[in-house]
């Protein structure tokens, strides 16, 4: 205690001491607070002489204290609050030029850009306009302006900056020039941990065109357009994939400007687009997201296509109970999941839904019928198949559009349609007015979820109304398609025009009671028709007018295949098949008849090509087209017995096509392997009738198709020979593979493959 009470003294007089002789007082010092101290304004790089807008002051942090730039939402006006009210959106437009010819284009691009802007006037309830157009030359202007935060643009709104859109129009130089010091900034503005991955997210969008020389670069993959191609991909990244409209592209010694006019067309829609709006419109998987990757392609949906590798061995993958329904795009995903042992389940017996016997009195009994919607908006059905990506039509169609309309989109490919008949895969849509089908075939697309039936019992919808719906569907489905990486801008500006109707997407398309009327509203817009029916339905078939080309699915050669693989739902299924096969007979000089073989491994290949050719010499089809099946892998195709082990590979096919025509050969039958699409596992065999002075000729001459059709009627006297086309070009004939040479095939992974 005492020790405590001396040491308490001391310290006491050691405090009074040293109090006593300080002489210079001082200010406690303190660190300011980091974020309620003020900034310094750091003045912004001035514009170019024709911008004529206030450029963006930029905020100084502490010295010491790291920089972090983070991109920020466009912010929209608010009528009650700030100045006028009016939305404005200011375009920006940068170039790149050596000789002066890009610089030229840009500037006459702005004067016409501006004149068309002018055009676009607000509706009742609407309030925005457009700022005049600004032309920037990349080697005078400030990237770290432009391109690490969007520029604020101040207008009459006080407090409230003008909305940007950017749009380049770039050559490419195999030289170093100022497009290399743009692409660096780009990548390095990118890769910069002090500032956020997508530091331009606040832009309304953004739009690239091209300039390139096919002599010396005749593809993309050589170099064409490769700069406008990377810088493309660099914006994507930094916007959070704000690409507004397909990248552009074109050649001024060919159709450079053609191809300038078109893209200039989508911008202007696009801008209408954002002003009455403020949003680019829905986007797919790969346009919308900010998906980060080293290459944009990885976070692309693939294209379906399976490729098989030898060196990586299959896994057995667990069975799931009410998971997800896949589609026949996710194939590549759901391989897996096949089975491998060999089980071989029966097929259920086919069902009528026929109501027969009598009452207690021995009348015939009747029942009370309640007509339904066909697909209510409620029902599972619906959110089923929208799920799948289908748009429902009324209460009975759908619309969807197709992996090889994405894929053409992209230069990776045509279906087997453009090889073998000459349609654009990109103008074709893919529609049905009728979901039901009276088959529950193992091999559907559709999972088995869509309605069934043996007779029409629901609503039906009015054609006009399927016909106005299914197209406003399909545009609003090819727009979607815009932010897509690798879209070329020509192809998606000829896909908003419908060319070639494939009725064929899910369902029964004749079982709906006004098919003719359906079909001559295609057919006045030039719109093409390829009808696919099951032929179970010979009362429809022999009263449906003119097509341009006819399908029935022969899925088997016998009675017991048919059953076990379509699982019809008549009862007197094998006769319909017959009675539909002697329509074709009769028609087949009046239409361009078509028999589909789907061939599906343990069920109708093996000894059946003897069978298929009965059925050929009966119907005397005009062509026969054989594919192998596409598993869907759902359970209902597992419940039926399907897997990946009843999917033939392509040389399988070919050895069936090869037995199939040398037993049509026996039977005196003028048939030949015309042509063919590896990329499908599909080959057409065709009649003699359009194999002209040694050549095939399976291509079709749509404009005089219609031609004969106004002439002549929908029910009028004309052949298939009268509307033949050109020869079959040379890469699509049999042995040569059938891909499209204009176009590049890759993997899932979006990376090439050599032919």
């Amino acid at each position: 205690m005492p020790i405590l009470l001396v040491t308490f003294t001391t310290l006491i007089v050691l405090r009074t001491y040293l109090h006593g002789t300080a002489t210079d007082k001082q200010d406690l010092l303190l660190f300011p607070t980091l974020y309620n101290a003020p900034q310094e304004k750091k003045p912004s790089s001035t514009a170019p002489k024709d911008d004529g807008t206030a450029a963006q002051a930029v905020s100084k942090p502490p010295k010491g204290s790291p920089r972090r730039i983070k991109g920020e939402l466009g912010r929209k006006s608010n009528p009650e609050t700030d100045g006028s009210g009016i939305r404005e959106i200011q375009v920006y437009i940068f170039f790149s030029s050596l000789t002066g010819n890009t610089e030229k284009i840009a500037r006459e691009s702005v004067r016409k850009l501006e004149q068309s802007l002018k055009k676009i006037v607000p509706r009742e309830g609407e309030s925005f306009a457009f700022l005049s157009p600004q032309v920037f030359d990349l080697a005078e202007a400030d990237y770290d302006e432009y391109f690490i935060n969007p520029p604020t643009v101040q207008t009459q709104n006080v407090g409230t900056p003008a909305e940007v859109f950017y749009l380049f129009m770039l050559p490419s130089y195999n030289i170093d020039t100022i497009n290399d010091n743009l692409l660096e900034h780009l990548k390095e503005t990118h890769h910069d941990f002090r500032i956020d991955t997508a530091p331009l997210r606040g832009l309304l969008g953004y739009s690239v065109f091209g300039f390139g020389s096919r002599e010396g670069w005749p593809t993309e993959e050589e170099g064409f357009c490769c700069q406008a191609i990377e810088v493309d991909k660099w914006m994507a990244k930094l916007t959070g994939r704000k690409r507004a409209f397909p990248l552009g592209m074109g050649d001024l010694k060919e159709d450079g400007i053609k191809r300038l006019d078109e893209w200039s067309e989508g911008i202007l829609d696009v801008l209408g687009l954002l002003a009455r709006t403020g949003s680019l419109g829905e986007g797919v998987a790969g346009s919308g997201a900010p998906v980060e990757s080293d290459d944009e392609a990885e976070a692309e949906d693939d294209d379906g296509e399976v490729v098989f590798d030898d060196k990586i061995p299959a896994k057995t993958a667990k069975s799931k109970k009410g998971g997800d329904l896949g589609d026949v795009e996710d194939l590549g995903r759901i391989m897996q999941d096949a089975r491998a042992d060999g089980v071989e389940v029966k097929a259920p017996i086919a069902v009528d839904f026929t109501t027969y016997g009598k009452d207690t009195k021995g009348r015939p009994k009747t029942t009370t019928v309640t007509v339904k919607e066909m697909v209510p908006k409620d029902s599972p059905t619906y959110n089923s198949l929208t799920k799948q990506g289908y748009q429902i039509v009324g209460s009975h169609s759908g619309v969807k559009i197709c992996r090889w309309t994405k894929s053409a989109l992209r230069g990776r490919g045509s279906c087997y349609k453009f090889s073998f008949y000459g349609i654009n895969s990109h103008q074709c849509m893919e529609t049905t007015p009728s979901l039901s089908c009276s088959n529950k075939c193992v091999f559907c697309w559709r999972h088995g979820t869509n309605p069934v039936g043996t007779s029409w019992r629901w609503v039906v919808d009015p054609p006009d109304l399927i016909f106005s719906g299914v197209k406003e569907g399909h545009y609003k489905k090819i727009k979607m398609m815009r932010g897509v990486p690798g879209v070329r801008a020509e192809r998606f500006a000829e896909a908003m025009r419908i060319r070639h109707c494939a009725l064929s997407l899910v369902g029964e398309p004749i079982f709906y009671p006004h098919i003719n009327e359906f079909l001559r509203m295609l057919h006045a817009e030039r719109i093409s028709s390829f009808l696919v029916c099951n032929a179970q339905h010979p009362d429809q078939l022999a009263a449906l007018q003119h097509v341009t080309q006819l399908y029935v699915s022969i899925d088997a050669s016998n009675r017991e295949s048919l059953r076990k693989i379509d699982r019809p739902l008549h009862r007197d299924f094998w006769e319909r098949f017959q009675r539909c096969l002697d329509i074709l007979r009769e028609r087949r000089h009046r239409q361009r008849t078509v028999f589909r073989l789907t061939l599906v491994k343990g069920f109708n290949i093996e000894d059946e090509a003897e069978g298929y050719a009965d059925l050929v010499e009966k119907g005397l089809p005009c062509f026969v087209e054989i594919k192998g099946v596409t598993y869907c892998g759902t359970s209902t195709s597992s419940s039926a017995g399907l897997t990946m082990g009843n999917v033939p590979f392509y040389h399988e096919v070919c050895d069936f096509v090869e037995a199939l025509n040398k037993a049509l050969e026996r039977r005196g039958l003028k048939y030949g392997i015309a042509a063919e699409h590896a990329h499908s596992c599909c080959i057409l065999i065709a009649s003699e009738r359009f194999k002209v002075d040694g050549k095939w000729h399976t291509l079709i001459d749509y404009d005089r198709f219609f031609e004969l059709l106004e002439e002549k009627g929908p029910d009028g006297d004309f052949s298939p020979e009268d509307y033949m086309g050109a020869a079959t070009p040379e890469w699509a004939t049999w042995g040569n593979g059938g891909f499209d040479p204009r176009d590049q095939r890759v993997d899932r992974k979006g990376r090439a493959i050599e032919i």
